[in-house]
Protein backbone atom coordinates (compact mmCIF):
# COMPACT_ATOMS: atom_id res chain seq x y z
CA UNK A 1 0.00 0.00 0.00
CA UNK A 2 3.08 2.25 1.07
CA UNK A 3 4.48 1.73 -3.10
CA UNK A 4 1.32 2.13 -4.56
CA UNK A 5 0.65 5.74 -2.48
CA UNK A 6 4.27 6.89 -3.09
CA UNK A 7 4.02 6.04 -6.93
CA UNK A 8 0.29 8.11 -7.08
CA UNK A 9 2.06 10.91 -4.95
CA UNK A 10 5.62 10.63 -7.57
CA UNK A 11 2.39 10.95 -10.66
CA UNK A 12 1.08 13.92 -9.40
CA UNK A 13 4.34 15.81 -9.68
CA UNK A 14 4.52 14.36 -13.18
CA UNK A 15 0.73 15.58 -13.83
CA UNK A 16 1.30 19.05 -14.75
CA UNK A 17 4.08 18.51 -16.94
CA UNK A 18 2.46 15.38 -19.09
CA UNK A 19 -0.70 18.09 -19.67
CA UNK A 20 1.69 20.44 -20.86
CA UNK A 21 3.48 18.31 -23.05
CA UNK A 22 0.14 16.79 -24.65
CA UNK A 23 -1.48 19.92 -24.79
CA UNK A 24 1.24 21.66 -26.54
CA UNK A 25 2.75 18.58 -28.69
CA UNK A 26 1.03 15.52 -28.68
CA UNK A 27 -2.12 17.26 -29.60
CA UNK A 28 -0.70 19.59 -32.45
CA UNK A 29 0.92 16.74 -33.80
CA UNK A 30 -2.01 14.30 -34.16
CA UNK A 31 -3.71 17.02 -35.78
CA UNK A 32 -1.62 17.72 -37.89
CA UNK A 33 -1.17 14.06 -39.30
CA UNK A 34 -4.64 14.21 -39.75
CA UNK A 35 -5.10 17.92 -41.62
CA UNK A 36 -2.40 16.62 -43.62
CA UNK A 37 -4.76 14.15 -45.54
CA UNK A 38 -7.16 17.20 -46.00
CA UNK A 39 -8.03 20.28 -47.95
CA UNK A 40 -8.87 22.60 -45.14
CA UNK A 41 -9.71 26.48 -44.35
CA UNK A 42 -10.63 28.09 -41.54
CA UNK A 43 -14.06 26.88 -41.96
CA UNK A 44 -14.40 23.54 -43.18
CA UNK A 45 -12.05 20.74 -44.53
CA UNK A 46 -12.60 17.61 -46.82
CA UNK A 47 -10.81 14.35 -46.54
CA UNK A 48 -8.55 13.61 -49.65
CA UNK A 49 -6.56 10.99 -48.55
CA UNK A 50 -3.04 11.17 -50.00
CA UNK A 51 -3.46 13.61 -52.94
CA UNK A 52 -1.76 16.31 -50.77
CA UNK A 53 1.40 14.23 -50.47
CA UNK A 54 0.97 13.65 -53.76
CA UNK A 55 1.07 17.31 -54.82
CA UNK A 56 3.98 18.53 -52.52
CA UNK A 57 6.11 16.05 -54.13
CA UNK A 58 5.59 17.53 -57.47
CA UNK A 59 6.21 21.15 -56.38
CA UNK A 60 9.18 22.56 -59.05
CA UNK A 61 11.63 23.73 -56.30
CA UNK A 62 11.39 20.61 -53.79
CA UNK A 63 14.53 18.73 -55.03
CA UNK A 64 16.66 22.07 -54.99
CA UNK A 65 14.79 22.30 -51.42
CA UNK A 66 16.24 19.38 -50.07
CA UNK A 67 19.30 20.02 -51.45
CA UNK A 68 19.80 23.37 -50.11
CA UNK A 69 18.14 22.19 -46.28
CA UNK A 70 21.06 19.09 -46.15
CA UNK A 71 23.90 21.37 -47.38
CA UNK A 72 22.92 24.71 -44.83
CA UNK A 73 22.39 22.13 -42.26
CA UNK A 74 25.57 20.43 -42.69
CA UNK A 75 27.60 23.59 -43.45
CA UNK A 76 26.13 25.56 -40.08
CA UNK A 77 26.53 22.38 -37.82
CA UNK A 78 29.89 21.51 -38.28
CA UNK A 79 31.40 25.34 -38.20
CA UNK A 80 29.27 25.68 -34.71
CA UNK A 81 31.48 23.07 -34.05
CA UNK A 82 34.93 23.80 -35.08
CA UNK A 83 34.07 27.38 -34.12
CA UNK A 84 32.38 26.89 -30.66
CA UNK A 85 35.06 24.48 -29.59
CA UNK A 86 37.94 26.92 -30.36
CA UNK A 87 36.27 29.40 -28.36
CA UNK A 88 35.38 27.15 -25.87
CA UNK A 89 38.96 26.40 -25.21
CA UNK A 90 40.06 30.25 -25.47
CA UNK A 91 37.77 31.11 -22.63
CA UNK A 92 38.56 28.58 -20.14
CA UNK A 93 42.04 29.50 -20.66
CA UNK A 94 44.12 32.12 -18.20
CA UNK A 95 42.80 35.04 -19.61
CA UNK A 96 41.16 38.35 -17.29
CA UNK A 97 38.81 39.15 -19.42
CA UNK A 98 37.52 35.75 -20.36
CA UNK A 99 33.97 36.43 -18.31
CA UNK A 100 33.24 39.91 -20.36
CA UNK A 101 34.39 38.15 -23.50
CA UNK A 102 31.75 35.32 -22.60
CA UNK A 103 28.91 37.90 -22.77
CA UNK A 104 29.82 38.95 -25.89
CA UNK A 105 30.23 35.75 -27.50
CA UNK A 106 27.17 35.02 -26.08
CA UNK A 107 25.28 38.03 -27.14
CA UNK A 108 24.33 37.89 -30.64
CA UNK A 109 21.80 34.46 -29.29
CA UNK A 110 20.03 36.67 -28.03
CA UNK A 111 19.11 39.22 -30.54
CA UNK A 112 16.06 38.59 -32.76
CA UNK A 113 16.52 36.07 -35.48
CA UNK A 114 14.71 38.74 -37.82
CA UNK A 115 16.48 41.74 -36.90
CA UNK A 116 19.72 39.55 -37.08
CA UNK A 117 18.65 39.29 -40.89
CA UNK A 118 17.53 42.67 -41.64
CA UNK A 119 20.31 43.97 -40.35
CA UNK A 120 23.14 41.71 -42.36
CA UNK A 121 20.90 42.27 -45.50
CA UNK A 122 21.68 45.52 -45.14
CA UNK A 123 25.30 45.11 -44.51
CA UNK A 124 25.53 42.41 -47.34
CA UNK A 125 23.76 44.97 -50.18
CA UNK A 126 25.83 44.82 -52.93
CA UNK A 127 26.38 48.59 -53.53
CA UNK A 128 25.81 50.52 -50.10
CA UNK A 129 26.56 47.59 -47.85
CA UNK A 130 28.60 47.91 -44.91
CA UNK A 131 30.83 44.92 -46.18
CA UNK A 132 31.18 45.86 -49.67
CA UNK A 133 32.36 49.14 -48.50
CA UNK A 134 34.90 47.89 -46.52
CA UNK A 135 36.35 45.77 -49.14
CA UNK A 136 36.79 48.52 -51.76
CA UNK A 137 38.99 50.48 -49.04
CA UNK A 138 41.13 47.58 -49.67
CA UNK A 139 40.60 47.50 -53.46
CA UNK A 140 38.52 44.33 -53.49
CA UNK A 141 35.28 44.61 -55.49
CA UNK A 142 32.77 43.17 -52.98
CA UNK A 143 30.61 40.34 -54.39
CA UNK A 144 26.23 40.39 -54.61
CA UNK A 145 26.09 38.37 -51.49
CA UNK A 146 22.53 37.80 -51.46
CA UNK A 147 21.91 38.07 -55.17
CA UNK A 148 24.44 35.66 -56.64
CA UNK A 149 23.02 32.00 -56.84
CA UNK A 150 26.40 30.33 -56.21
CA UNK A 151 26.98 31.89 -52.85
CA UNK A 152 23.38 33.39 -51.44
CA UNK A 153 23.15 30.14 -49.58
CA UNK A 154 26.37 30.55 -47.87
CA UNK A 155 26.35 34.22 -46.89
CA UNK A 156 22.93 33.41 -45.45
CA UNK A 157 24.95 30.43 -43.63
CA UNK A 158 27.84 32.68 -42.33
CA UNK A 159 24.60 34.99 -40.61
CA UNK A 160 23.71 31.80 -39.14
CA UNK A 161 26.86 30.91 -38.02
CA UNK A 162 27.81 34.24 -36.18
CA UNK A 163 24.78 34.03 -34.03
CA UNK A 164 24.22 30.49 -33.16
CA UNK A 165 27.89 30.49 -32.30
CA UNK A 166 27.60 31.85 -28.89
CA UNK A 167 25.16 28.95 -27.47
CA UNK A 168 27.57 26.60 -29.25
CA UNK A 169 30.52 28.04 -27.14
CA UNK A 170 28.63 28.00 -23.95
CA UNK A 171 27.66 24.08 -24.32
CA UNK A 172 31.66 23.27 -25.11
CA UNK A 173 32.74 25.78 -21.92
CA UNK A 174 30.43 23.64 -19.71
CA UNK A 175 31.49 20.56 -21.47
CA UNK A 176 35.62 21.56 -20.80
CA UNK A 177 35.02 22.73 -17.60
CA UNK A 178 33.45 19.13 -16.44
CA UNK A 179 36.77 17.38 -17.11
CA UNK A 180 38.51 16.42 -14.27
CA UNK A 181 41.55 18.10 -13.12
CA UNK A 182 43.50 15.20 -12.99
CA UNK A 183 44.13 14.77 -16.95
CA UNK A 184 45.36 17.59 -17.03
CA UNK A 185 47.90 16.63 -14.03
CA UNK A 186 48.73 13.37 -15.53
CA UNK A 187 49.69 15.27 -18.75
CA UNK A 188 51.36 17.65 -17.12
CA UNK A 189 53.39 15.14 -15.28
CA UNK A 190 54.31 13.83 -18.60
CA UNK A 191 55.33 16.53 -20.39
CA UNK A 192 52.64 17.48 -22.61
CA UNK A 193 52.02 20.27 -24.54
CA UNK A 194 49.39 22.55 -25.43
CA UNK A 195 48.37 20.94 -28.44
CA UNK A 196 48.66 17.08 -26.62
CA UNK A 197 46.15 18.60 -23.94
CA UNK A 198 44.15 19.83 -26.84
CA UNK A 199 43.81 16.44 -28.88
CA UNK A 200 44.49 13.96 -26.29
CA UNK A 201 42.26 15.31 -23.26
CA UNK A 202 39.87 18.30 -24.37
CA UNK A 203 38.52 17.31 -27.78
CA UNK A 204 37.74 13.24 -26.57
CA UNK A 205 36.49 13.83 -23.36
CA UNK A 206 34.20 17.11 -24.28
CA UNK A 207 32.60 14.51 -26.78
CA UNK A 208 28.90 14.51 -25.00
CA UNK A 209 29.28 18.67 -25.56
CA UNK A 210 30.33 18.25 -28.95
CA UNK A 211 27.30 15.44 -29.72
CA UNK A 212 24.76 18.32 -28.53
CA UNK A 213 25.73 20.83 -30.65
CA UNK A 214 26.22 18.61 -33.73
CA UNK A 215 22.27 17.64 -32.90
CA UNK A 216 21.13 20.77 -31.78
CA UNK A 217 22.67 22.90 -34.89
CA UNK A 218 21.72 20.51 -36.66
CA UNK A 219 17.97 19.92 -36.22
CA UNK A 220 17.71 24.24 -36.29
CA UNK A 221 19.79 23.84 -39.74
CA UNK A 222 17.12 21.69 -41.25
CA UNK A 223 14.16 23.65 -39.66
CA UNK A 224 15.73 27.40 -40.45
CA UNK A 225 13.28 29.27 -41.93
CA UNK A 226 13.14 32.78 -40.58
CA UNK A 227 16.26 33.72 -41.11
CA UNK A 228 16.65 32.94 -44.19
CA UNK A 229 13.00 34.36 -45.33
CA UNK A 230 14.30 37.59 -43.84
CA UNK A 231 17.43 37.76 -45.47
CA UNK A 232 16.58 36.67 -49.06
CA UNK A 233 12.55 34.84 -49.03
CA UNK A 234 14.12 31.97 -51.25
CA UNK A 235 15.92 34.20 -53.52
CA UNK A 236 17.44 34.99 -55.95
CA UNK A 237 15.32 32.39 -57.79
CA UNK A 238 15.39 29.03 -55.78
CA UNK A 239 18.92 29.23 -54.97
CA UNK A 240 18.29 29.75 -51.31
CA UNK A 241 14.42 28.08 -50.97
CA UNK A 242 14.99 25.00 -48.65
CA UNK A 243 11.80 22.81 -46.66
CA UNK A 244 10.67 25.29 -44.53
CA UNK A 245 9.88 28.33 -47.05
CA UNK A 246 8.46 25.81 -49.48
CA UNK A 247 5.97 25.15 -46.99
CA UNK A 248 6.03 29.09 -45.76
CA UNK A 249 4.82 29.70 -49.60
CA UNK A 250 2.33 26.97 -49.70
CA UNK A 251 0.20 28.78 -46.92
CA UNK A 252 0.79 32.21 -48.48
CA UNK A 253 -1.17 30.62 -51.42
CA UNK A 254 -3.73 29.73 -49.15
CA UNK A 255 -3.21 25.75 -49.57
CA UNK A 256 -3.79 24.54 -45.73
CA UNK A 257 -3.95 21.07 -46.58
CA UNK A 258 -0.86 20.92 -48.76
CA UNK A 259 1.75 22.86 -46.42
CA UNK A 260 -0.10 20.82 -43.44
CA UNK A 261 1.45 17.43 -45.67
CA UNK A 262 4.78 19.32 -46.27
CA UNK A 263 5.17 19.86 -42.15
CA UNK A 264 3.93 16.65 -42.08
CA UNK A 265 6.69 15.65 -44.39
CA UNK A 266 9.51 17.61 -42.77
CA UNK A 267 9.22 16.30 -39.51
CA UNK A 268 9.21 12.82 -40.65
CA UNK A 269 12.67 14.41 -42.64
CA UNK A 270 14.11 15.27 -39.84
CA UNK A 271 13.75 12.63 -37.61
CA UNK A 272 15.08 10.00 -40.08
CA UNK A 273 18.19 12.14 -40.09
CA UNK A 274 18.54 12.95 -36.64
CA UNK A 275 17.31 9.67 -34.77
CA UNK A 276 20.33 7.78 -36.39
CA UNK A 277 22.65 9.95 -35.69
CA UNK A 278 21.37 11.06 -32.49
CA UNK A 279 22.30 7.06 -31.54
CA UNK A 280 25.57 6.92 -32.85
CA UNK A 281 26.87 9.92 -31.71
CA UNK A 282 25.61 8.80 -28.10
CA UNK A 283 27.62 5.56 -28.73
CA UNK A 284 31.15 7.17 -29.57
CA UNK A 285 31.08 8.50 -26.10
CA UNK A 286 33.99 8.81 -23.54
CA UNK A 287 32.98 7.59 -20.27
CA UNK A 288 34.96 10.61 -17.98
Amino acid sequence: MTKVFKRIYTYKFLLPAAIVYIVIFIVPTVMSFFFSLTRWTLQDWDFIGLQNFRTFFEEPSLTIGFKNTLIYAAVTSSMKVVFGLLLGVFLTGKIRTKSYLRSVVFFPTLVSTIAVGIAFSMMMHPTMGLLNQALAQLGIEGPDWLGDTRIALLSVAFVDIWKGVGLATVIFIAGIMAIPEEYHEALQIDGGNAWNKFWNIIVPLSRPATNAVIILSFIGGLRSFDLIWSMTKGGPGFATDVIASIIYKQYQGGFYGLATAGNVILFLFVTAIVYPLSRYLTRTEVDL
